[in-house]
């Protein structure tokens, strides 16, 4: 399961789609506890807000949001609830990492993505999450060869989100 942190205006249509499926399966789960996946460490950032029912179908309003810039039709109506009151924290280091990792994959399967976006060093954060200053989180799995410190921050660089 990956529930990226970056705003989904970046995602190629392979991890938009995905993303929204994997977040369908999230919503279920937090929804319904002890179902499979519910104690995969990518949901404590829902699970320990005070409403993760509207935490998770807000974060699933923004990838529905901009399926529907790009003409593609998901159902929102899959969405159970939204409203959170809080918005979640992320951490800079997070981002930098799953932005390396995203970057990586559209290299391989989207060639024209990748160009767009290679050289943005910092993304915007989904608009579920507000950046904060910290390392890479605990849940997240590091594969080895990226064991590495993150790059460095320097500016708040945002692109234009009309694509």
């Amino acid at each position: 399961m990956r529930l990226w942190s970056m705003h989904p205006r970046y995602f190629d249509r392979q991890a938009l789609t995905a993303c929204w499926r994997e977040g369908l399966l999230a919503q279920a789960v937090i929804t319904e506890p002890g179902r499979g996946y519910s104690h995969h460490p990518q949901l404590r950032r829902f699970q320990h807000t005070d409403d993760p029912r509207a935490a998770i179908g807000d974060y699933l309003s923004a990838i529905v949001d901009e399926a529907d810039a790009r003409g593609y039709h998901f159902a929102r109506e899959k969405i159970r609830v939204t409203g959170a009151a809080e918005r979640l924290t992320l951490n800079d280091g997070q981002l930098v990492y799953e932005w390396a990792h995203l970057r990586s994959k559209l290299q391989l399967r989207s060639p024209d993505a990748w160009a767009h976006w290679h050289t943005l060093t910092f993304p915007d954060p989904h608009p579920s999450f507000v950046v904060i200053d910290g390392p890479i989180a605990d849940w997240e799995k590091i594969a080895p060869a990226t064991n590495q410190p993150s790059e460095q921050r320097t500016t708040s660089e945002s692109e234009d989100s009309s694509r």
